[in-house]
Order: structure tokens, then sequence, then C-alpha cells
């Protein structure tokens, strides 16, 4: 019998995921969590099996919680579904260990597919999801300027991006100040941009921040 965690920061989002996960026979408890703080410390006292995350959460972000999920509890798994785009972000979650990403105008049926298929060991994508992992395996030109970052340069951009400074950057991801401005020069080469600004008008031109 599973146990699902769902952390999202929209308590009505919430209520309709627990209400037909709840209604599986297979799944035997269904928790909440708002935060990506309350996340971490649902993992810490309960065991779970499965955490359905939101990429986009106050304070953690749904991609730190996920680097902190797969580090410390990697007996987790992690289905994000979240409402920023899959062409944005999807690749970036799976590096990090997701095991799944979905869109959240996905279907009820779906999800609950999604979340059986994780359960059982395998990892879960959308068709479109697949078509695009292997335009990326074949080197599909006109890929973003941010498929070429890391998973840690890209998650760092989006908090730049966001108006974080690198000192509370470091701080967040336990970092020294140095190692995440050497991360921030890099995203500056490799996406051929001046400045933060730069990164702020990317992101928001390609839905990476809300």
């Amino acid at each position: 019998m599973a146990r699902v965690l769902i952390a999202d920061d929209h308590a009505v989002v919430r209520a309709g995921l627990r209400q037909f996960l709840a209604a599986e026979p297979s799944i035997e408890a269904v928790g909440e969590a708002g935060s990506g703080d309350e996340t971490l410390e649902q993992l810490r006292r309960t065991e779970w099996h499965l955490v359905l995350l939101d990429i986009h959460m106050p304070g953690r972000s749904g991609l730190d919680v996920l680097q902190h999920i797969h580090a410390g509890f990697p007996q987790v798994r992690v289905l994000v579904l979240s409402g920023l785009p899959e062409q944005q972000y999807a690749i970036h979650v799976l590096r990090a260990g997701a095991s799944g990403y979905l869109s959240k105008d996905c279907s009820p049926d779906e999800i609950v597919k999604a979340v059986k298929t994780v359960l059982g060991g395998r990892r879960y994508l959308s068709a479109s999801l697949a078509d695009r992992l292997l335009a990326e395996l074949d080197g599909e030109p006109g890929r973003p300027l941010h498929a070429r970052l890391s998973t840690r340069e890209f998650q760092i951009l989006c908090k730049l991006a966001a108006g974080r400074s690198v000192s509370e950057i470091a701080a967040e991801l336990c970092l020294s100040v140095k190692t995440v401005s050497t991360y921030r020069s890099r995203i500056l080469e490799k996406m051929d941009f001046r400045s933060n600004a730069d990164m702020t008008s990317y992101a928001l031109r390609n839905g990476l921040i809300l």
C-alpha cells in the first residue's frame, strides 16, 4: 500500500488531488504540504513513497526540494506536477532525479496513471515529453538557450532572474558566495548575456518565472 504526499502551495489544488488519489485502492494514505520546507519536514517525520511536487512554491523552490529529496531520501520517488511550461522545465527536473513530469492541465486519469507508473518503479513521460526528449538526444536545432545549462546552473539562473542576490542563493543552496558567482559567470557566458537583467528578461519571456 502506497503513501503519497502532495506538495503544492494552493490548498484547492491539494484538495482536488487528494480527492481522486484517496479513491485509489492501492493508495493507503495521502498527505499534504504547502511549502518546500513543510515538504522536507513531512519527509523527516513520516514515511512516504511518492511526492507529487509542484515546481513553483514559495521559499524553497520545487527544484530545490527535488534535489534535497534525491540526496536525502533516495527511496522516495518524485512526480512533478506543474503549471509551468513542459518544454522549459521537464528536462531539467528529470535530470535532477524526478521520475516524471506532468502539466497541471492534464486529466485526473492521466495523473492517476502516472502515479501508479512511478509507484511501480518506472518513469512516466507524456507523449509530448517523450518526443521532446528524443529531439534533445538528436540535438534538434532551435532548442532554448537554457538547454545548454547544467541542472545547477539552471537552478541558479531561475533564482537570479527572480531577483535573488548571490549571497541569498549561496545561503539557500549551502554553497559559498564564490561558487555561486562562478556559476553566474558560466551562465552569462553560455547564454551570451551581459547582466542579471538579461536573465530576468529571458526568464519572463520563456515562462521560467511567474
